[in-house]
């Protein structure tokens, strides 16, 4: 209830953060599937972290060697 009377009063604040989150998310989904990393597509896919995990995905996960298993 509180959370949806501040989106309610400051819908520019969910645009910003929509702008913001967008591109990392599509960029971090990008490279996911560009390397064939299924789990990590599907994780970036559903979890929506304020692109925090889509940022450490693209420095940091795709960067090392994929392990095939």
């Amino acid at each position: 209830m509180i959370m949806e009377q501040f989106l309610t009063g400051n819908s520019w604040m969910l645009f910003i953060i929509m702008l913001w989150t967008l591109p990392w998310k599509g960029l971090a989904l990008w490279k996911a599937a560009q390397r064939n990393d299924q789990k990590w597509f599907i994780v970036l896919l559903l979890l929506n972290t304020l692109a925090i995990l889509d940022i450490l995905y693209i420095y940091k996960f795709s960067k090392r060697e994929k392990i095939n298993s």
